[in-house]
């Protein structure tokens, strides 16, 4: 699976890790950061340093740069990635899966909120892939070196994942992620009366300058990789609405950074403001609903309810849909509850 697949295909990371740093010296002359680190960065070829630099992993003093900035005298130059600089070593544990569907070629699984999917930094264990290196063996590696991995999705979304049991499924499966013929429907509680019952969403996504914790929009097309979101809503509840995202593409964060783009970040998602209210009254009673919503419902409300792509085997176009989880389902009751409420109580004052 070649490295422009495995962009194409969602990403959960949070966080960015320094693999390399280097401070100019005094004397160095004005050079191409390109050829400044060809001879830095061992095994590197120019090609994989300009791929690097328009992926956005080269930083010059805290800000990403292209492969023609010239580096001068007392630039802190640093390699950011994904994933830690730590060798990819999967310990298998007995941790349950729910699996939706199963055959020799691939499997579906319906991931919890809280299961982060692979090691990353601070989570080395108790993953996604550590629950499958004990119930599958000789699952593919991906060119992450992670078993069976077609697509990622974050810690606390919940919902679908495909995995890959043969080398040739996780080829074919990567290639319908690449491609966009997969499809992808998350149902989403957003703050805010989203004003269409539907539209797209259009903007590159790239990380944000200041807070490397976020992705964000930009408007300069040069920057960030593109990202297309369909939404549609499917309920509305006053202060929140309830809202159906179809992915076109799938980047780090999308539907949370596309839905605040819009103005309407998810409810409870701590990462993009959504954990304080950002709708609604000033009443006491009103603060203790949002904080008991909050209780109910201690992540993002994102979920992946369905998936299709064509079987690399079969040839045949699958569908999966799952129900919301519980914690949704009760916060969506309890904003319905609230809705029809005051609804009635506005019916009373006329």
């Amino acid at each position: 699976m070649t490295k422009q697949q495995m962009n194409n295909i969602e990403e959960s990371e949070d966080e960015l890790f320094e693999h390399f740093r280097f401070e100019v010296t005094k004397g160095q002359a004005l050079l191409r950061i390109d050829k400044f680190l060809m001879g830095l960065i061992p095994n590197s070829t120019r090609n994989k340093i300009q791929r690097a630099a328009t992926d956005g992993d080269i930083y010059v003093n805290d800000l990403p740069v292209k492969s023609n900035y010239k580096v001068k005298p007392f630039d802190v130059v640093r390699i950011l990635l994904a994933h830690p600089p730590f060798e990819n070593r999967v310990d298998p544990e007995n941790i349950p899966l729910d699996i939706v569907y199963e055959d020799d070629a691939l499997l579906l699984i319906n991931k919890p909120a809280g299961l982060v999917v692979h090691p990353g930094h601070g989570n080395y264990t108790g993953t996604l892939v550590n629950a499958l290196a004990y119930h599958f063996e000789n699952l593919p590696l991906n060119s992450s070196e992670r078993p069976g991995l077609v697509h990622r999705i974050d810690k606390d979304t919940s919902g679908l994942l495909v995995i890959a049991k043969t080398e040739a499924a996780l080829s074919h499966l990567a290639r319908q992620f690449e491609f966009k013929t997969s499809e992808r429907e998350y149902v989403a509680l957003v703050w805010g009366n989203v004003k269409e019952d539907a539209g797209t969403i259009e903007g590159n996504i790239t990380r944000h300058a200041k807070d490397r914790m976020q992705m964000m929009v930009t408007d300069d097309p040069d920057v960030g990789k593109p990202a297309i979101t369909h939404y549609k809503v499917i309920e509305r509840f006053g202060y929140v609405t309830l809202v159906s995202c179809k992915l076109e593409t799938g980047r780090t964060h999308q539907i949370r950074v596309h839905m605040k783009h819009l103005g309407h970040p998810l409810f409870n998602d701590a990462r993009y403001g959504g954990d304080r209210i950002l709708k609604g009254t000033t009443f006491t009673k009103y603060k203790q609903f949002i904080e008991n919503c909050f209780k109910i419902l201690p992540r993002q409300a994102l979920h992946a309810k369905t998936l299709g792509f064509v079987h690399p085997v079969t040839g045949d176009m699958m569908r999966f849909d799952t129900e919301l989880p519980q914690d949704m389902q009760d916060v969506i009751e309890k904003w319905r509850g609230y809705s029809v409420s005051n609804a009635a109580e506005a019916d009373e004052d006329e």
